[in-house]
């Protein structure tokens, strides 16, 4: 008995490379998915086409250097690492000021506090956007699977990931970690 029980670590890992490992016959790049996506999911991949250039907010760019003295040790691995903090043990989840949620890295404007909502999920979660062209999204692939990644159209900061899971206003959660944003009361 005791002999089996040892293997149950080795077999586990075994079929966790297995799952990572295996190849996915998804498209290769953010632009083939977005074409390749159901005509309902368009608006989800779609958003950041319809930006155009000269509306987009001045860029900021700055060595990884910069930002460790910018970001707390948390701030800089989620947004700069794109890491995610944990669940109900974060400033914004339960959080209720009025006023706006800014980009830690940059003070980019990225949601109000009206669009907030508890999704249930341990992480703020928001129905939409200040604005569309304050925020990017791409295919993330890191965990086998697809979601849409969001950062910050001015500095490239993780700030999450958006699913189509949301309130009827626009069927969108863009579930955001705390660790990336900035509050400001209005």
């Amino acid at each position: 008995m005791i002999n089996k029980l040892q293997n149950i670590p080795l077999i586990s890992a075994v079929l966790l490379l297995l799952c990572l490992l295996l190849p996915c016959n998804k498209a290769d790049t953010a632009e083939e998915q977005r074409n390749n996506l159901p005509e309902g999911n368009s608006t989800l991949h779609k958003q950041g086409d319809k930006q155009k250039e000269t509306d987009m907010p001045e860029r900021i760019n700055k060595t990884d250097e910069e930002w460790c003295q910018l970001l707390t040790p948390e701030q800089y691995k989620v947004a700069r690492g794109k890491g995610t903090e944990p669940p109900f043990a974060n400033k914004y989840y339960n959080f209720k000021g009025n006023g706006v949620y800014q980009c830690v890295c940059c003070g980019n404007e990225l949601f109000s506090s009206e669009a907030k909502f508890d999704s249930g999920t341990g992480w703020p979660s928001f129905w939409d956007t200040v604005s569309g062209q304050n925020v990017k999204t791409s295919a993330d692939k890191s965990l086998g699977v697809i979601r849409t990644e969001v950062t910050c159209s001015r500095c490239d900061a993780h700030l999450g990931h958006v699913f189509e899971d949301g309130p009827p206003t626009t069927k969108l959660r863009y579930c955001i970690n705390s660790a990336s944003l900035k509050f400001v009361e209005k």
